[in-house]
């Protein structure tokens, strides 16, 4: 008996699916950015402060006060984000002479993905939507002042990454 296709499949990496990946990540500025790692389990456990210890002046002969941190450990628990990409055989056979019908519609879902990847990033809420991960705000306490604090601009105008980084480097310029 001759070697059927979906054992055949199994012998073979898809190009098409590594070609998708490197297409969301060239055209992000976050992914471009962010390390990524490979984790085996449910999901990654990190350490993460939560008080900083305290400092203060002192004159010669003062006592100084002991402060120590305070730490958690929260755990990041593995998500699955991705759509369904289809075209039917008889499209992509019989109209795909201008532009690849499937290309086109995998490249357009490799999109939204990647949009909302970057919504997600920012704004996930894993209490409101436990299939979400947390993003950066959920993450950052954003209750006390520290350089972390992702807020509004001073116009009331909502803060995009771009606008907080260029905020950063005229704070540090000056």
């Amino acid at each position: 008996m001759a070697l059927t296709l979906a054992e055949a499949e199994k012998l073979s990496n898809d190009v098409l699916l590594q070609g998708v990946i490197e297409t969301i990540i060239k055209d992000s500025p976050i992914l471009q950015t962010l390390p990524f790692i490979q984790i085996v389990g449910n999901g990654l456990t990190y350490t993460r402060e939560s008080v900083l210890p305290t400092v203060d002046f002192y004159d010669v002969g003062d006592t100084w006060v002991e402060s120590t941190p305070t730490f958690t450990k929260p755990t990041a628990t593995l998500k699955i984000m991705g759509g369904d990409a289809d075209v039917d055989n008889f499209l992509k056979s019989t109209r795909s002479n201008i532009q690849d019908l499937e290309a086109a519609v995998i490249e357009q879902k490799a999109k939204a993905l990647r949009h909302e990847f970057e919504k997600q990033f920012l704004y996930g809420n894993e209490a409101t939507s436990p299939k979400q991960f947390d993003g950066i705000i959920k993450l950052i306490d954003t209750a006390s002042a520290s350089n972390q604090v992702i807020a509004m601009a001073a116009t009331g105008a909502t803060l995009t990454p771009n606008q907080a980084g260029r905020a950063h480097r005229r704070h540090q310029g000056r």
